[in-house]
């Protein structure tokens, strides 16, 4: 499902919100939640999940096509843990 998909479901489970205004809410969900990961909180949605930032440390890793070593410095990557309720609905 693509965003826009997302924004079509919504306006159609509503009734009352066309196309425009159910992107608009799909887009502040979504700024949001990036928002808050980019200044380092955490974002919990019970029963969904929880969006969160983890650290990778520096490494030293090969060039596959030179097979010369690269040195990759750390970096902060987003992470999503699925909730409970989430992962067992996904593991019928």
């Amino acid at each position: 499902m693509t965003k826009s998909e997302l924004s079509e479901y919504l306006a159609e489970q509503t009734g009352t919100l066309n196309k425009k205004e159910a992107e608009l809410i799909v887009n502040c969900v979504f700024d949001t939640i990036r928002d808050a990961l980019v200044q380092g909180e955490r974002v919990e949605i019970r029963g969904f999940g929880s969006f969160s930032i983890r650290g990778r440390d520096a490494r030293q890793a090969r060039n596959p096509k030179t097979g010369e070593a690269v040195s990759i410095p750390d970096k902060k990557v987003p992470f999503f843990k699925t909730g409970k309720e989430l992962r067992e609905l996904v593991d019928c």
